[in-house]
């Protein structure tokens, strides 16, 4: 095989594995570490992956790569939609109490199954998305707080200290949250360090936090992290996670529900 095409190869598995490791490639390939390390500088330096240790990942998983909500609304759109109504559930019917909902796309698919569960309750929602507020005024049965603070662009999300304050006063009864990453090792993480301060506040403020993650992002690591696993209750996602990741989960008393 020619290098260009093994070049090419790898390059392909990576978009579509999102990471590949050093061994891995060497016993495909029938070539040396060595090899397989020069092939992965090679193709960083022309922009089809990023090194880290052991291996590669792809670019669109570095840590401080961060897509604008549009272009994150066409992603795995039936998955966040199976993720948003099984999570929903964790909500009893006609519930009357607070809920605190992070900014993101999956935390924006939960709102319609939401309201149709505490249909004829009473219930005051928080949130911290522009989006979310638009969407949740003026719902019946619902009493809407919008956390202040400044907007990001990229994602719609109120951050700052004075969100981060604003969380501080409060206790509700139920939190979801979104993550940009999941790992048995660095736990939850996002890129920007404002959004994961609010991700923070937001994780120690609610007495039962739900995570609302799609199985693309098992194993990813952002920049900053933002809680621990042993600091969530719940993981809503739609593919059973891996092995090491299952039981880090497992060892800290986190539930995993499979939409």
């Amino acid at each position: 095989m020619y290098q260009a095409e093994r070049l090419d190869l790898i390059a392909r598995a990576v978009r579509e594995a999102g990471r590949v490791s050093v061994r891995e490639l060497a016993e495909q390939f029938d070539i040396t570490t060595e090899t397989v390390r020069r092939d992965l500088q090679g193709l960083e330096e022309a922009g089809a992956l990023q090194r880290v240790h052991g291996g590669a990942i792809a670019v669109r998983r570095a840590s401080l790569v961060e897509r604008g909500v549009g272009e994150r609304l066409a992603d795995q759109g039936d998955e966040k939609k199976r993720i948003a109504e099984r999570a929903a559930h964790a909500i009893p019917s006609h519930f009357s109490g607070s809920i605190l909902i992070d900014a993101g796309t999956t935390t924006a698919a939960l709102l319609d199954p939401l309201l149709a569960r505490i249909a004829g309750g009473s219930v005051q929602i928080v949130t911290n998305a522009v989006a979310h507020a638009a969407a949740l005024a003026g719902r019946d049965g619902v009493s809407l707080t919008v956390l202040g603070g400044r907007v990001r662009t990229v994602t719609g999300a109120a951050v700052g200290i004075e969100t981060v304050r604003d969380i501080e006063r409060l206790r509700p009864d139920v939190a979801f949250i979104g993550t940009n990453g999941f790992s048995t090792d660095f736990g939850l993480s996002t890129p920007d360090v404002d959004e994961a301060a609010v991700k923070n506040a937001m994780v120690r403020a609610a007495r039962r936090v739900i995570v609302l993650s799609d199985s693309s992002k098992f194993g990813d690591e952002s920049l900053t992290r933002f809680a621990g696993l042993d600091d969530i209750d719940v993981v809503v996602t739609d593919a059973e996670p891996p092995a090491d990741l299952a039981a880090a989960f497992e060892l800290a008393d986190a539930e995993v529900w499979v939409a």
